[in-house]
């Protein structure tokens, strides 16, 4: 057996990464990285060091214990051939999973095993947060939503906050015991030219422009002066006062008192002979797109944070599904109640750790039990891309498919590959174009989108909630844009492009200035 050392590749700029780590790199023959998605890997090439990367486990793993795992096994599984260096994103000794559990299998199986101290992202946020670690520092995945229960009781440096979607799921279970408004700071690309460490608002979390495996948050303790959202109980608060507040608001809010009844009602009158004539033609079909809109539309509210449309744009969901219900009814096939039985029928099957004897102890396991219970009701999925559906956004379809590809194999190891296909579909897409091809141009231009949305999920970006961030910053430079042109009492003919561009920088420029 080979000897492992574990390296740190630091907070992200070059510079931070010591010389004794880049000499131990260098002069090995098996370098792994964790994950090449990191601001110095780009160096390492340039300095002669040969490496592979661990990248392509997330893409099989069931949950990020599982991915863990594959990665000890696979240095493992190196040592047993020669030396190996293990490289890790910061401190190997800060927020990293791998490390713990490679010491402790190192060791059962009698494997030599050196850690080499490095700089950590941390270093960099105690001088920016002008924070001192000895008055105490919790330090916790964004992952652990056990510890996220207290925060606020201490200082609480959250990491791993990787994707837009983590930094939603974080601020729901941060609002549990912290005030929509609560002061955080949100840090990013610490030591890199871009690097963010700014305060923001908790119901702002999941807004910042820039979420990527480079951001973590801060959390301070709270202060006298700041106040818990009502019916959490504060740290020292008598609990028997704390029980009748949460008592309180559970009969204010409590689902038992909601009556579907009104709606279905009104739906029934408006089928019926002598109702709505545009209703009574309707058919699942004729309003399948209806569905789709109402959908996004409520996404849109969300994205806004506009309550009023959130309820007016569920309202909207929540006919669709009566009218499709009601129709099926007068079709004899199923009727809004055999929904309603259904669904709560599954939600009780999956969650045999709620309802049932099953323990688990995160929601990782949540997830592994749920994708395991689906298989044994979906006996039906005999391939491997069964369960996709077909009427899905393009967008969101192939994300979908290739994930469900690259979990038995069908990837690119890394992303050099997928990228070198999106030069290959460019260069094919140019051709078809200047043959005149108009077909054969269409079908080029899927294959550059489909390579692109393949880069992008190796990278651990959300293609669609990318394209969205997009599609809002242009409706609102673009906005700005307008309002220039009425404000000056032209018209739209009477700027050149370069002035309209102009306008579109400022827009720019006053997005950068927060």
């Amino acid at each position: 057996m080979g000897m492992i050392t574990i390296v740190g590749l630091g907070p992200g700029a070059v510079g931070h990464l010591s010389l004794e780590t880049m000499s131990i790199m260098q002069s090995c023959e098996q370098v792994i990285l964790r994950t090449a998605v990191h601001p110095t890997v780009a160096e390492l090439a340039k300095q002669g060091v040969s490496y592979s990367s661990c990248d392509d486990l997330y893409e099989v793993g069931a949950s990020f214990e599982e991915v863990y795992q594959n990665v000890v096994e696979r240095v493992l599984a190196a040592a047993a051939k020669g030396d190996v260096v293990y490289a890790v994103p910061g401190s190997p000794l800060v927020a990293e999973k791998t490390v713990v559990l490679l010491r402790e299998q190192a060791k059962e199986q009698g494997v030599e095993l050196v850690i080499k101290p490095s700089m950590s992202f941390l270093d960099l946020a105690y001088v920016s947060l002008g924070i001192d670690p000895i008055a105490g520092l919790r330090i916790i995945d964004a992952q652990d939503f056990g510890a996220i229960a207290d925060a606020g009781q201490y200082p609480l440096m959250i990491t791993q906050v990787y994707s837009q979607l983590v930094a939603s799921d974080l601020k729901i279970a941060l609002m549990e015991n912290l005030p929509d408004d609560y002061e955080l700071h949100f840090l990013r690309n610490m030591g890199l030219p871009d690097e963010e460490c700014r305060p923001v608002q908790l119901f702002e979390l999941d807004r910042q422009p820039h979420i990527d495996h480079l951001t973590s948050v801060y959390i301070p303790p709270m202060g006298d002066d700041d106040t818990m959202p009502s019916g959490i109980m504060a740290f020292g608060e008598d609990e028997d006062e704390a029980e009748a507040v949460d008592e309180a608001m559970v009969d204010t809010a409590s689902f038992d008192d909601v009556d579907i009844q009104p709606l279905v009602d009104v739906m029934r009158t408006l089928r019926e002979p002598g109702g709505c004539p545009w209703d009574r033609e309707q058919t699942h079909a004729s309003i399948r797109s209806n569905m789709i809109e109402e959908v996004y539309e409520y996404l849109e509210a969300v994205d806004a944070d506009d309550t009023e449309g959130m309820r007016e744009e569920l309202g909207d969901v929540l006919m669709q599904i009566v009218f499709h219900a009601r129709m099926a009814e007068e079709a004899g096939r199923f009727d809004l109640q055999d929904v309603i039985d259904e669904v709560v029928d599954k939600l009780i099957r999956r969650h045999p750790h709620v309802f049932g004897e099953t323990k688990v102890t995160g929601s990782d396991e949540v997830l592994v039990n749920w994708e395991a219970i689906k298989k044994t009701e979906k006996t039906e999925r005999k391939h491997v891309l069964d369960g996709v559906a077909q009427g899905l956004p393009a967008l969101l379809r192939a994300y979908k498919l290739q994930g469900k590809a690259a979990k038995v194999g069908f990837d690119w190891p890394d992303s050099v590959g997928v990228w070198d296909k999106v030069q290959e579909e460019l260069g094919e897409l140019q051709e078809a174009l200047a043959s005149g091809d108009k077909q054969a141009a269409e079908n080029e231009l899927g294959d550059v989108l489909f390579a692109i949305i393949n880069y992008a999920r190796h990278h651990k970006i959300e293609p669609e909630v990318a394209l969205n961030g997009t599609n809002n910053r242009f409706a609102k430079r673009f906005a700005h844009v307008e309002a220039r042109v009425e404000a000056s009492g032209k018209n739209w003919q009477d700027f050149s492009l370069s002035e309209l561009d102009r306008f579109w920088d400022e827009a720019k420029n006053a997005e950068k200035q927060g």
